[in-house]
C-alpha cells in the first residue's frame, strides 16, 4: 500500500483538488484521502492542509513531495525495465517548437535499427522541458543549450542552429545573399511567442544591434508564422534548419535569407544526470551520440537550396 500512497500523494499535489486526484487515480476520494491520512501517521508528520477542500501542501509536505515524486519514478523506471527487452521500450520526449523536425531524424535511425521504441512526442518551452524532466513526466528534452548544463542535468550537443529572414520571394528579396539585423528590425514581423528560447535569442540580437523590431504579430506555431509571410506579406526570423520540413523550401513564393551577424546557438538533448538511466534513454542517447546530425542538416539543407 505504501507505493499507492506515495502516487495518490503525487496525484493530489498535480491536480490540486482530492476528487480530480483521486479520479485519476481510479480510486474513490474517501480510499484516497485516508491512504493520505495514514500517510501521515506512518510518517508522524501533517503533510495536507486542510479545510472544507484541498488548502495545499505543510512545509513538511512539501519535502516529502519530493521524495515521494522520486520514489514513484524510480519504481515506475524498474516497472518499465522489468517489462521491456532491450530492444523494445518508451520514450517520453519534450521538444522546443522550432526542433520538432529533429525528432524524425532520431526515430529514422530508431527504425532502421533492432529498436522498437514507441515516442510519446510534446512540443514544449525550455522552462517546460526543465520542469517536465525534474518531476518526470517526461525523459528525454532537445532545445537549446547554454554553456553549462542546469543542475541536476546532462546534455548532448547536437548541432548549431543559424537563423534566417523569411520574406516573400520578390525580385528584390531573391537577389539578397544575406540581411542584417538593423534592417530586419524596419519589416513588420511575425515571431515566436517571448515565452520560447528561440524569442529569447531572436530579442536579445536585436538588442545587441541597438534597434527595436516592429513586431506585429506573435504566436507558439511555426507554421503559423510561414502562413503569416505567405498570405499576410509579414515577415519572420526562424531557425534555418526548419528546411527540412521541406515546407519552406518547397514553394517558390517564399525565401530564407541567411541574418548577419549570426547567432551561434546549439541545439542538443538533455536529460537528469543519474545512474543507472532508465533503458530507452541510454539507448536515445548512444544513437544520437553515433549520428553526425550536423553534418546531415547541412547536406539537407545543400539539396532543398540546390
Amino acid at each position: 500500500m505504501f507505493m499507492r500512497q506515495l502516487e495518490y500523494l503525487v496525484a493530489l499535489a498535480k491536480e490540486k483538488h482530492f476528487a480530480h486526484a483521486a479520479e485519476i487515480c481510479c480510486v474513490s476520494q474517501p480510499a484516497l484521502s485516508t491512504a493520505i491520512r495514514n500517510l501521515e501517521v506512518e510518517l508522524g508528520v501533517t503533510i495536507v492542509q486542510r479545510g472544507k477542500r484541498y488548502e495545499g501542501l505543510t512545509p513538511e509536505g512539501e519535502r516529502i513531495l519530493e521524495w515521494a515524486k522520486q520514489t514513484v519514478a524510480a519504481w515506475k523506471g524498474m516497472r518499465r525495465h522489468a517489462s521491456i527487452t532491450e530492444t523494445s521500450g518508451e520514450l517520453r520526449i519534450g521538444v522546443i517548437p522550432t526542433a520538432m523536425h529533429i525528432v524524425a531524424l532520431l526515430t529514422g535511425s530508431y527504425i532502421s535499427s533492432d529498436i522498437q521504441m514507441r515516442q510519446h512526442v510534446l512540443s514544449m518551452s525550455m522552462e517546460e522541458i526543465l520542469a517536465g524532466l525534474t518531476k518526470f513526466e517526461i525523459d528525454l528534452g532537445i532545445g537549446y543549450l547554454n554553456d553549462q548544463p542546469p543542475p541536476g542535468m546532462k546534455c548532448l550537443p547536437l548541432y548549431k542552429e543559424k537563423f534566417v529572414l523569411l520574406a516573400r520571394n520578390t525580385p528584390d528579396m531573391a537577389k539578397r545573399t544575406s540581411i542584417s539585423w538593423d534592417e530586419a528590425a524596419e519589416f513588420p514581423l511575425c515571431l515566436l511567442v517571448s515565452e520560447l528560447q528561440n524569442r529569447l535569442l531572436i530579442d536579445t540580437a536585436f538588442h545587441s544591434a541597438n534597434v527595436k523590431p516592429r513586431i506585429m504579430i506573435e504566436t507558439n506555431s511555426p507554421f503559423a508564422l510561414y502562413a503569416h509571410v505567405r498570405n499576410a506579406g509579414l515577415y519572420s526570423i526562424v531557425p534555418q534548419s526548419l528546411g527540412l520540413l521541406n515546407v519552406f523550401g518547397a514553394l517558390d513564393d517564399v525565401v530564407a535569407i541567411p541574418l548577419t551577424p549570426n547567432i551561434d546557438c546549439e541545439v542538443g538533448l538533455i536529460t537528469l544526470n543519474r545512474e543507472p538511466p532508465t533503458p530507452m534513454v541510454e539507448v536515445a542517447w548512444k544513437m544520437a551520440e553515433a549520428l553526425n546530425l550536423e553534418k546531415s542538416i547541412d547536406a539537407r539543407l545543400v539539396n532543398d537550396i540546390a
